[in-house]
């Protein structure tokens, strides 16, 4: 498995349409449990920008459907 750290900056792309949603800025972890919940991604395509902001979107772990090296794909 992938460490958080590992998304960052990574593009995402949707499989449904083959758009390109943004760049992964975090991910949401359940500490307790050692899972990640989900990845924020940055609709504006910004590798560096506001973690908290009305430009991202959040993507539930069980919608990543491909994790590569350059890309995530996701079902959304």
């Amino acid at each position: 498995m992938s460490r958080g750290i590992d998304f960052k900056q990574k593009e995402v792309i949707s499989l449904s349409d083959g758009k390109i949603l943004g760049f992964v800025v975090d991910v949401q972890a359940d500490f307790q449990k050692g899972e990640i919940n989900s990845i924020i991604v940055a609709k504006t395509g910004k590798l560096f920008g506001s973690v908290i902001g009305k430009n991202n979107i959040t993507i539930p772990w069980n919608k990543i459907q491909k994790i590569g090296e350059d890309v995530i794909l996701v079902d959304i």
